[in-house]
């Protein structure tokens, strides 16, 4: 069986219901050895998702951000998949709808589909390929949307009036403020997790500057998603954001998503 955005799809509502699963107790939050939070959700929600995956393609190897915790990295070539079963992780914990499933396909360094999956909100997006994706209301372990009730995910004409960039509200970095100012915004909205990606992806936002870390398994699938809508995704320099970055430990430069913005060229 080859992968299909509509498995990934099938894979990321079958883990949301997980998660909404162990969102409707008391869970406890334990400590990973970097003191980010993890939960019985991104634990039950991985081991879901490495299973299906397993049994859809199961010569891919997968590199997955609990497993990567533990210790558990699967030596990849040039095609893999990256997973962040449960992304924000914080925002779950604190009882916040945006946090997401994701899951990424990468082929020679670039994301070429992926689904990110909203459970709180029913919201999911799919990368069926690079250059198609689509949105449609999901709920946590229903079914897979059929074709007429999806929306085809493209990024908005830059409006005249000023873009609309995601960033926080109160607490930007110094890096982030001053790349702002070099941009003609005159909103901005802050989102969780992946669906920053999604929003520009949906012709909702126009830019997300990251001058902040993250790892390949936050970024893979929102890129995908981005990507295949029309933005881009670049390093601060202009430079493509590419995967497999092994001598980094999967850790990502800083980067900003475009929307209908100019990229600059990279040196």
């Amino acid at each position: 069986m080859s992968l299909t955005g509509d498995i990934l799809a099938r894979i990321a509502l079958d883990a949301g219901a997980l998660i909404m699963q162990v969102y409707a107790t008391d869970f406890d939050v334990e400590r990973k050895g970097d003191d980010s939070p993890v939960t019985e959700a991104d634990e039950k929600a991985e081991a879901l998702i490495l299973a299906a995956l397993a049994e859809a393609d199961p010569a891919l190897p997968v590199i997955a951000e609990e497993s990567v915790a533990a210790g558990n990295i699967p030596e990849h070539g040039n095609r893999f998949a990256l997973v962040d079963p449960l992304d924000g992780t914080r925002e779950f914990i604190n009882k916040r709808g945006e946090f997401t499933v994701n899951i990424g396909i990468i082929e020679n360094g670039v994301p070429v589909m992926g689904v990110v999956y909203a459970p709180a909100l029913d919201r999911l997006f799919v990368a069926d390929s690079r250059f198609s994706a689509w949105q449609a209301t999901a709920k946590p372990g229903g079914a897979v949307p059929a074709p007429a009730d999806r929306k085809a995910l493209q990024i908005r004409r830059a409006p005249e009036a000023g873009l609309t960039a995601i960033a926080s509200k109160s607490h930007r970095s110094d890096e982030t403020n001053a790349f702002l100012e070099t941009q003609p915004v005159t909103d901005i909205i802050s989102a969780g997790s992946s669906l920053k990606f999604c929003l520009i992806a949906a012709g909702e936002a126009d830019l997300y500057p990251r001058h902040g870390r993250t790892m390949e398994w936050d970024t893979a699938a929102g890129q995908a998603v981005a990507e295949a809508a029309g933005a881009r995704v670049t390093e601060t320099d202009g430079a493509p954001l590419l995967y497999g970055k092994t001598a980094r430990g999967y850790d990502n430069p800083h980067f900003i998503v475009w929307g209908d913005v100019t990229v600059p060229v990279s040196a």
